[in-house]
């Protein structure tokens, strides 16, 4: 029988914001010899696990994270001497290194794992000759400021077996890794390196596979002959997530690809990049092969992984510190609406003057709109969703018949215009829950569209209703992010439909019964998490009014504009504003550290809270 009891140990701390989890973790240390120090401090890390850290930092400047506390070296000493400790050299639960951070030891060892196959990476790079003739047949004959960048990229990635493109929406990212891929084809003579092209989410695969194929086809104009070949190796045809691309077997929770059994890959690419957590990485990094080329490709200004690490924006930062020759930040926006891009940047750099000065000249591009309460929400959204109700999302389908295929019929032509209409604009909301957040504001508007579409209020289905998948459905090929709109025929059938392509990379749409779709939430309203690798021509972005909300910062405002094409709209309080460009991302962690060699904290503060 077992002897565990849900009665609070004493080494707890009442006015902690533990979890459950973290807890139980407290409690599993005690039980097993730990002491009660060693205990409150892997509930700590445990929390700091889940607020997305890697490390619970103990001494130096980010010590003191989320209340955790700070140790004296006395008690720094106390540590370290605990059975249950090591300083990551022999494998224990907890790891105090010796920059006085402590980890669960699978976060550590992910985190040396992931730096020592980065370096070996970097350390095995060659640099290969490329000819500018060579570079002006793939760009056309064009050498101005604005390829500048992209010239570069295709120039050096050559040799590597890692190399990462960075850089904001609307600079040329696809096309570059396109071009990247014909380079490196191209310096393989009489070899056909076998490609592989994946991202962290359905919805991101999907939209890479999508943006691949528009891309072949804008090259296959202006390339010459000779590069058609290579051109045409370059994988369109599935999207594969990490987890299909590395065989994950949820059984097992483990991927049946590792360095035992690596991907099939000479080339391994991989898109929005900054969602990749750092497990992930680590799986990706052992399943590629020593000589195989690895390209990551993402913004690493945007939200980083919803689980622990920041490794994109931890390996570009130290890249760019080193003016390092194996990354490239492409700056130049190719958007028609290059009145945005001064705002994007401001938000980058956290300058609120700038920003404002950046609102002010862009004219009808951009508005800040101070949403200081539920009632000033409330008026917004009026004008908001009249507007919505107005777009051309309703179109009368025909009659479907048994004979015709969907994805070319007249049926699924109309769908995509509808689709196309709805992407127009899109409310991003900081937070899911609360009065502020996608859910109760999605509901609130669909009742407003109801009204005036004159839906009887109870009817769940109905022409017009949009709606995003929440978990991916391989059966279907329906995946996380995608947003689907129901539409009526001429004898009332309710289909709802997704943009897809066809075979030959044209755009279309298929439809499935409402009842047939995957776990689901309404889609007029959703959070700027779900919005990742997604644009639209017009925002609204939502964020609470109170400046202490935990979920404001810079990256979550960058990452919620920066998804206009043409306007984006901020719906902020002044203090809210202020907060989240006060506020960039920095999670804890040594991976940074690893990669650049940096030396451990001398001095730690001499303050305990425990």
């Amino acid at each position: 029988m077992s002897t565990y009891r849900f009665q609070r140990a004493p080494a707890e701390l009442a006015d902690t914001p533990w979890r459950p989890l973290d807890r139980a973790l407290l409690r599993w240390t005690l039980a097993h010899g730990g002491s009660p120090l060693v205990a409150r401090l892997a509930a700590w890390a445990s929390f700091a696990d889940g607020e997305g850290d890697t490390a619970l930092p103990l001494a130096g400047p980010q010590a003191g994270r989320h209340g955790a506390p700070v140790l004296s070296f006395d008690e720094l000493d106390t540590a370290r001497a605990d059975p249950m400790v090591s300083d990551g050299s022999t494998p224990a639960p907890f790891v105090l290194d010796a920059h006085g951070r402590f980890y669960l030891w699978r976060n550590h060892a992910d985190e040396a794992a992931v730096a020592q196959q980065l370096r070996a990476r970097r350390a095995a790079a060659s640099q290969a000759d490329v000819h500018e003739t060579t570079l002006d047949e793939l760009f056309g004959g064009v050498r101005s400021e604005a390829v500048a960048r992209q010239r570069q990229a295709v120039t050096q990635v050559g040799g590597r077996r890692l190399f990462v493109l960075t850089g904001g929406p609307g600079t040329g990212k696809t096309t570059t890794v396109l071009r990247m891929l014909l380079m490196l084809q191209h310096l393989e003579p009489g070899k056909a390196p076998t490609i592989q092209a994946g991202a962290p989410t359905g919805k991101a695969a999907q939209r890479l596979v999508q943006s691949l194929r528009q891309g072949k086809q804008a090259l296959q104009a202006s390339l010459p002959e000779t590069w058609q070949p290579l051109l045409e190796r370059i994988p369109d045809s599935d999207a594969l997530t990490l987890h299909r691309m590395l065989a994950y077997d949820p059984r097992r929770n483990r991927f049946a690809r590792d360095a035992e059994h690596p991907l099939p890959a000479d080339i391994v690419v991989v898109d929005e990049a900054s969602m990749i957590d750092l497990a992930l990485l680590r799986a990706l990094l052992e399943a590629v092969r020593p000589d195989a080329t690895l390209v990551l490709v993402g913004d690493a200004d945007q939200l980083t992984s919803v689980a622990a690490g920041s490794v994109l924006m931890d390996v570009v930062a130290v890249m760019e510190a080193e003016r390092a020759s194996d990354i490239v930040r492409l700056e130049h926006s190719f958007r028609a609406g290059q009145q945005l891009v001064p705002v994007n940047r401001a938000v980058r750099a956290g300058d609120a003057t700038v920003l404002r000065d950046a609102v002010a000249h862009a004219g009808e591009h951009a508005r800040w709109i101070p949403v200081e309460d539920t009632a000033r929400l409330r008026r917004e959204l009026v004008h908001w969703t009249e507007a919505l109700a107005q777009l051309p999302i309703r179109p009368g389908l025909p009659a479907r018949h048994a004979d015709l295929e969907e994805a070319g019929s007249e049926r699924g032509t109309l769908a995509l215009r509808a689709l196309h209409a709805l992407a127009r604009r899109q409310l991003l909301c900081a937070l899911r829950e609360d009065g502020f957040g996608a859910l109760a504001l999605n509901q609130w508007i669909e009742q407003r569209l109801k009204q005036a579409w004159g839906v009887p209020e109870d009817r769940a289905w109905y022409a017009g209703r949009a709606v995003l998948i929440t978990r991916n459905d391989y059966a279907t090929r329906l995946y996380n992010g995608d947003v689907g709109l129901c539409l009526a025929d001429a004898g009332g059938t309710l289909r709802v439909w997704f943009e897809t392509t066809t075979a030959d990379g044209r755009p279309t749409a298929r439809s499935f019964a409402p009842g047939t779709l995957p776990a689901h939430e309404g889609a007029f309203a959703i959070t700027i998490h779900k919005s990742q690798g997604s644009e639209y021509d017009e925002v609204a972005v939502l964020l609470p009014p109170d400046p202490d909300s935990r979920i404001l910062s810079r990256q979550l405002l960058y990452t919620g504009l920066s998804r206009a094409r043409k306007t984006a709209l901020l719906w902020s309080s002044e203090a809210a504003l202020d907060a989240a460009l006060a506020r960039p991302v920095r999670r804890a962690g040594g991976l940074a550290d690893r990669l650049a060699g940096a030396r451990p904290v001398e001095e730690p503060q001499q303050l305990s809270l425990l």
